[in-house]
């Protein structure tokens, strides 16, 4: 399966601007139904996060079983591609779907006040991604959850949200479940093909296209620790604008290569400038009031 074939991504030209869910088909054959949760793409300090879900009738785990579904890290990408096919082979029995979360989002919400963590990002990608399963007529009674920290406190949470489902969250759970391995499946493969076409915005063609291709070899595997994920970032860094959209500017790594390589940002409240302008021309009466005015402004924003 090419790159432009994979359902669950942009599409061929079509940027990465903001989050968005996919489905396959919602599947016919009778419930009560199982369901697997895991990710791709948590470590990177590029890309997008994907978190895959995949599903079928409790009755369906043994044919399940034959099926090749295992920890997508340990498959090649060609097994990978062909499991997804095998996920859309039996729309009776078979259903996945996928958040894909954009690196602009990640990166907002880590750097927020109040911050969301990646840890909040995910469980809000696994709870959106069940009430949507759920709001498709899919009864589901058995989950099986790839660990995010402490178990018992993540299965306790979910727990509590979806009293109707029995949780089962643990570590290396897409080794031990296949429903498990299916999500992992799909989650890789729909964040590889994110990658493998992934559209800068930043460079645009003398016909006013994106460009799209990634240069993949040349950014490395994209985790902070790659010598050649790191030489790529610092050749992609533009002193003024800093990085293209690909980048989650909230790791560290980039806020490193950000003070070494970009040119200093001084933030000024517009109003506190013009204020502090007309004390320092103002004379006599204008002087004073200036002042009064400033010290009324530092207390309304707490610093004084």
């Amino acid at each position: 399966m090419s790159t432009d074939q994979i359902p669950s991504t942009p599409g061929p030209s079509t940027p990465l601007t903001e989050s968005y869910t996919y489905h396959s088909k919602v599947p016919t054959a009778p419930g009560p139904y199982i369901l697997g949760v895991d990710e791709a793409g948590r470590g990177p300090v590029l890309g997008p996060l994907v978190y895959g879900v995949a599903y079928c009738p409790v009755a369906y785990k043994d044919q399940l079983e034959e099926l090749g579904f295992a920890d997508s890290k340990t498959l090649t990408p060609e097994i990978r591609s062909g499991l997804l096919n095998t996920l859309d082979s039996d729309p009776e029995n078979l259903a996945w779907s996928v958040e894909v979360i954009c690196p602009q989002a990640i990166s907002a919400g880590m750097l927020r006040r109040p911050p969301i963590n990646l840890n909040v990002q995910s469980q809000n990608a696994t709870v959106l991604l069940i009430r949507e399963i759920i709001a498709k007529g899919i009864q589901l009674t058995e989950a099986y959850v790839d660990a995010l920290g402490p178990t018992t406190t993540y299965q306790a949470y979910l727990s509590s949200l979806f009293p109707e489902i029995d949780f089962t969250v643990t570590n290396k759970a897409d080794s031990k479940f296949k429903i498990v391995g299916a999500a992992s499946v799909a989650a890789k493969v729909t964040r590889d093909a994110c990658l493998e076409g992934w559209v800068f915005e930043e460079s645009m063609s003398e016909d006013g296209n994106p460009v799209s291709g990634l240069p993949s070899a040349a950014m490395g595997s994209g985790y902070p620790s790659d010598p050649n994920t790191q030489e790529w970032l610092k050749s992609s860094v533009e002193p003024t604008f800093g990085f293209p959209k690909l980048v989650r500017f909230s790791w560290t790594t980039v806020k490193v290569i950000l003070d070494k390589n970009a040119h200093g940002v001084k933030w000024t409240d517009e109003g506190q400038a013009s204020l502090t302008k007309a004390f320092e021309s103002g004379k006599g009466l204008d002087k004073d009031r200036c002042a009064v005015a400033k010290d009324l402004k530092l207390v309304s924003v707490g610093m004084l």
